[in-house]
């Protein structure tokens, strides 16, 4: 945002964030839980058995409705299955609450900004999340 860092992480997990149409806070819960529970880091052995919570690690998350883009048809991406920027915004500060209720404080990108995202990825994980269902609750 206009050259400033917003927010930087460690060892962790970078989350570009959508919201879609259909999503409701029990997505976010969802998510939340997911996320910090994946085990998608290395134990002593090298297997990918630790949660984030186990290693003690950094989230840092970015809100993307572009992750919502549909270029099946035409040139042009739809964005239609992107959630409204409020109900999107709403979400979004929903999701990082959740993570501080879990005793993280997520790194945060600043919603509906044009912002430069750098990741150095350490390792053979990237991973789409999805909820099952975006049940609107």
């Amino acid at each position: 945002m206009e050259g400033r860092e917003v927010a930087r992480g460690g060892r962790g997990l970078l989350v570009l964030l959508g919201v879609g149409a259909g999503d409701g806070p029990g997505d976010v819960d969802y998510l939340v839980d997911k996320l910090l529970n994946l085990r998608v880091f290395d134990d002593e052995e090298g297997r990918l058995n630790l949660s984030l919570c186990e290693v003690g690690g950094e989230v840092t998350v970015v809100p993307q409705f572009t992750l919502y883009g549909d270029a099946r048809k035409g040139r042009r991406p739809s964005y239609t299955g992107a959630a409204p920027p409020q109900k999107g915004l709403e979400l979004y500060l929903l999701f990082l609450q959740r993570l501080r209720e879990r005793g993280l404080e997520p790194g945060e990108g600043v919603f509906g900004a044009h912002m430069h995202v750098e990741l150095l990825n350490d390792g053979p994980v990237t991973l789409l999340l999805e909820s099952p269902g975006g049940s609107g609750d």
